[in-house]
């Protein structure tokens, strides 16, 4: 057998055979013929051995070789030649002496069993270190390449429903990319592989019938190939193609069904890392609607919150009394402090005051202050909300809820513009904004007698109503994940808000009727938190399974098209609710094309922003 006589330890002399179509020498580990020199490239040169014929080539330029003395970088190797290559002098014999001592056997064709799981169980403790996905993609080109002996490996990812692909990684036995890739490849027999999704293993391209027609492999005269496509739950993700274009049946049916496994591994890592890509894209996406949809504090998107925002930007530069009403938990404090921080008082207090929740023998003094002996318990001077207000903005919650002798006083200082503090004979001036709140209607109050008109009159100068949240549409979605990414690190959960509701809890939220508005559905979300067991939060974490009202007589007979047109605009408005308006992830996830959502958002009267 074809052999080089190589010095080894101890002065004495090792045979290395040359079984192979193909040796690589060099100082890597990954070369049949290993030689240990500072001076010897990782891939020196390559022995081609094809039809009686021993072609020794450099890889690269600077990897020379001498021959029986004489500088070079490609020879036809004859018997007795002495090569030497990074100072090591290397014999070469064509002739098996069998009474020859040898100190190693010939290596086998094909690479060992144990030798490819080695590789596998190298590449897999890859996956499970952190880093990018480039990087793990180009260890598993280097470890095929260097596994399957090819000169060069390529991994193409599938684009535009497979019909176009991309070169992702391109690397050749020296773990080094390679130059115009696309240059290197058949389009015919990616193309081949791509509508087959059958692994491929051919021998000599260049004679195969199949590719006799094909300029790729006409002009790139291909010998051996092997392809395999990227499958992942029946989904192509791509290709990994590896090549020699100088040996024949390089590659056999064992090497195929390696590159098959590391294909499976690979498939799985570019399946996760795009649904990875795809949930930090829609987080993304999500943090820059919520961004949009935000006004200060507050979350909200629909018709008339937009209209409360324009209606706030406008008062808030001037020194205007502002009444804000609705139901308990619509925000109206945010409001509040929205109409002080855009205002040119923002750098003064904002001091609130809950007039329902302070006793009423005591409201006085809380509001105004007061003088110390002037009733028991008064030890010392205290002044009040209003005094502590000075040239900022007074918040009086629940205003409606005052005593009508308050309510007096407190008419007083708003038309003067001065306070007399509990037990004082002396007003002071004071230079504050009063803004109100109040769930009730005050009108009727009014009419009961239970409120002062003139107070309601110098008090709702400018009016802000806030509708409640089960008026608001698809803003209880978003006001639901801005919740959840806002608590879900204080109660130790791990969520991506895109992906926090399952379609359960979004079609629960949205029927369901919010008496007591954001403040209920933020009590729901932090029980929920806490409570829930899955990876997504259901309509059953949020103790939402039977929705306000929701009966089944509440629905009359209708004939089956139109009860199937109606299922149907309320399916595509819950998943467009669950996308955010996305039209277009909402067409993919229903399978239809997005004019189909155009058409709908046309026929219920939206925007589909």
């Amino acid at each position: 057998m074809p052999h080089f006589q190589v010095p080894g330890p101890q002065g004495r002399t090792v045979r290395h055979s040359v079984a192979r179509h193909l040796t690589s020498i060099g100082s890597a580990t990954e070369c049949h013929l290993v030689l240990q020199s500072p001076e010897v490239e990782p891939t020196h040169c390559t022995l081609l051995h094809d039809n009686g014929r021993f072609l020794l080539e450099s890889s690269q330029r600077s990897a020379v070789f001498y021959v029986r003395g004489k500088k070079t970088r490609s020879h036809d190797l004859r018997h007795g030649d002495v090569v030497v290559i990074g100072g090591i002098e290397l014999v070469f014999s064509t002739v098996d002496d069998s009474m020859q001592p040898t100190d190693s056997a010939p290596p086998p064709v094909e690479a060992a069993p144990i030798d490819v799981m080695g590789r596998l169980v190298e590449f897999s403790e890859v996956l499970l270190r952190p880093g990018e996905l480039d990087k793990v993609l180009s260890e598993l080109i280097d470890q095929i390449v260097a596994l399957t002996r090819a000169s060069k490996g390529f991994l193409v990812l599938a684009e535009d429903g497979q019909q176009e692909y991309q070169i992702r990684v391109a690397r050749n036995l020296d773990r080094q990319p390679v130059d115009d890739p696309s240059e290197l490849l058949s389009d015919n027999i990616i193309r081949e592989v791509i509508t087959s999704r059958q692994a491929h293993i051919i021998s000599d391209a260049y004679s195969d019938t199949r590719f006799q027609s094909s300029l790729s492999v006409i002009n790139l005269k291909l010998c051996s190939v092997m392809c395999v496509p990227l499958l992942a739950r029946g989904e192509l993700l791509g290709i990994i193609y590896v090549g020699n274009d100088n040996v024949r049946d390089l590659f056999r049916a064992p090497q195929l069904e390696t590159l098959k496994i590391f294909a499976a591994q690979a498939a799985l890592i570019i399946k996760n890392a795009k649904l990875l890509n795809e949930l930090r894209h829609e987080s993304a996406e999500l943090a820059e609607r919520l961004e949009n949809f935000k006004f200060g504090e507050i979350i909200g998107a629909c018709p008339q919150m937009i209209e409360v925002y324009n209606r706030v930007e406008k008062v808030a530069g001037t020194d205007i009394t502002v009444l804000i009403t609705g139901e308990t938990g619509t925000g109206k404090e945010l409001i509040a402090r929205e109409v002080h921080v855009r205002s040119p008082r923002q750098r003064g207090p904002f001091i609130t005051v809950n007039c329902g929740a302070i006793p009423e023998n005591l409201i006085e003094s809380e509001l105004f202050g007061h003088m110390k002996g002037s009733f028991t318990g008064a030890i010392a001077n205290q002044i009040g909300k209003f005094q502590a207000a000075d040239k900022g903005t007074i918040f009086l919650d629940e205003v409606g809820e005052l005593p009508l002798q308050l309510q007096v006083k407190l008419l007083r200082v708003l038309q003067e513009r001065q306070i007399q503090r509990v037990g004082d004979a002396k007003t002071m001036p004071i230079d504050v904004r009063v803004v109100a709140a109040t769930n009730r209607e005050l009108a009727e109050e009014v009419k009961g007698g239970r409120f002062r008109e003139d107070l309601f009159f110098r008090l709702n100068v400018i009016g802000v109503e806030l509708p409640p949240l089960r008026e608001r549409g698809d803003d209880v979605v978003l006001i639901a994940r801005y919740l959840a990414k806002r608590y879900a690190k204080e109660y130790g959960r791990d969520l991506d808000p895109a992906k926090a509701f399952a379609p359960s809890a979004i079609h629960a939220m949205m029927k369901f009727g919010w008496p007591g508005n954001i403040r209920q559905l933020e009590n729901h979300i932090k029980k929920a938190l806490v409570l829930a067991e899955g990876p997504q939060i259901t309509a059953r974490d949020l103790d939402l399974d039977a929705p306000e009202g929701l009966k089944s007589d509440d629905h009359e007979i209708l004939p089956l098209t139109e009860a199937r047109e109606l299922w149907q605009r309320e399916y595509i408005n819950r998943v467009l609710a669950r996308n955010d308006g996305n039209r277009t992830k909402t067409a993919r996830d229903l399978g239809v094309d997005p004019r189909t959502i155009f058409r709908h958002l046309e026929k219920e009267g939206k925007d589909g922003s």
